[in-house]
């Protein structure tokens, strides 16, 4: 599966930024060695269900510190059969049909 998620702690720095809670959250994903992507919106994480759903919540965790309240946005793609090599696997597929 391929989930992607999006978590902001309720309170920012003086800008109103979260990079740094967000840095945390991500650095438990890097941490957990499955593939993932940053982006600016979200964190895409691709692996098993229970791999998967463990990172989210330990990073959700992460980003949390110091916060009185976390919110979390998850989009996940579920499809049996394709626990690898998805993250780059379905942006290529569309690619290819982009050259035809």
């Amino acid at each position: 599966m391929i989930v992607a998620f999006s978590v902001s702690p309720s309170a920012g720095d003086e800008t109103g930024g979260v990079s740094e809670a967000v840095a945390r959250a991500v650095r438990v994903v890097e941490e957990s060695g499955l593939p993932y992507e940053l982006n600016s919106m979200f964190t895409n994480v691709e692996g098993s269900w229970d791999e998967v759903m463990d990172v989210v919540k330990r990073a959700t965790e992460a980003a949390g510190v110091g916060a009185s309240r976390v919110g979390l946005v998850i989009k996940a793609d579920i499809r049996p059969g394709y626990e690898s090599g998805q993250l780059s696997g379905k942006v290529d597929r569309v690619r290819r049909q982009l050259r035809q």
